[in-house]
């Protein structure tokens, strides 16, 4: 647990020194936004596909519980995943909206 709270500790140290990089200095030509974008997108697909796998994992155990209930299983898993699904789907796009 101590290592943990050091972890976060660098980390907010790390965020709170970005503002002493933002000099409105001539641009190097690096379009960051396009980076960032990528590495948003790379971040909600990959948690997007650990929810999927929470879901359908927890779905198929239930499942196997008490098979009489398989509507409203199924039910349930459909709408969670297309919810976890709209995630990725809003992160490309506002990719698609911010990166020209």
């Amino acid at each position: 647990m101590r290592v943990l709270s050091y972890v976060f500790l660098a980390l907010a140290a790390m965020f709170l020194a970005v503002p002493a990089f933002a000099q409105g200095g001539a641009n190097a030509g690096t379009n960051w936004v396009a980076i960032t974008a990528g590495f948003s997108m790379a971040i909600a697909s990959g948690l997007c596909g650990l929810g999927q796998a929470k879901a359908t994992a927890a779905s198929a155990e239930a499942l196997g519980r008490n098979p009489a209930a398989r509507p409203g299983i199924q039910l349930a898993l459909i709408l969670g995943l297309a919810l976890i699904e709209s995630l990725a789907l809003y992160t490309l796009v506002i990719i698609f909206a911010k990166v020209k």
